[in-house]
C-alpha cells in the first residue's frame, strides 16, 4: 500500500448541459482552474457513453476488456480521482454506475460521455503532496503514483 496526506483546498460546482463531454469539459476545467489532484462526485445523466465492464479474464496484467456502450437516456453517479498525467495534462480515472428502464451498470466510465439534459459536479481540490499518473509496469494501467509529504 502507498499514502500521501493532504488537504482539501478549493471546492467547484459544475453543472454541465445537454450534449456537453463529460470527460473533455472536466479535463479543460481541471487545466483552466490550474487543479492537479482531487476528486471529482458526479450525478445527472448521459445521452451517450462508454463503460469499461471489467476484463475478460482476470489476469495481470488484464486482457481485452469488456465495453458496454450507453444510448438514449442513462441515469448516472460517479465518482472520479485525477492526478497530473505523464505530460502533465490532468489524468483522470472515472467509474459510473448507469441506469435505464430498469438496467443497471457499474463500470470505468471512457471515451465517451455526452451529458443528457444536465450532469452536475462537484470538484474537490487536494493539496499538500504531489501525486501523477504513470504506466504501472505489473499491471500495464496508468496508476497513481504517490510522493512523501510536502
Amino acid at each position: 500500500m502507498e499514502y500521501s496526506e493532504g488537504r482539501l483546498a478549493r471546492i467547484f460546482f459544475i453543472r454541465l448541459e445537454e450534449g456537453e463531454d463529460l470527460l473533455g469539459s472536466i479535463t479543460r476545467f481541471l487545466v483552466e482552474k490550474g487543479v492537479e489532484s482531487g476528486f471529482v462526485h458526479f450525478l445527472g445523466a448521459l445521452r451517450k457513453g462508454r463503460l469499461i465492464m471489467g476484463p475478460r479474464e482476470a489476469t495481470v496484467p488484464p486482457g481485452p476488456p469488456f465495453f458496454e456502450d450507453l444510448d438514449g437516456g442513462w441515469e448516472i453517479f460517479g465518482l472520479a480521482t485525477f492526478h497530473p498525467g505523464e505530460e502533465g495534462e490532468p489524468s483522470i480515472h472515472i467509474h459510473a454506475s448507469a441506469g435505464r428502464a430498469g438496467r443497471g451498470l457499474t463500470g470505468c466510465l471512457r471515451e465517451e460521455a455526452t451529458a443528457y439534459l444536465v450532469v452536475e459536479a462537484v470538484v474537490f481540490e487536494v493539496v499538500g503532496f504531489q501525486a501523477r499518473r504513470s504506466i504501472d509496469e505489473r499491471t500495464g494501467l496508468s496508476l497513481p503514483q504517490l510522493d512523501e509529504w510536502m
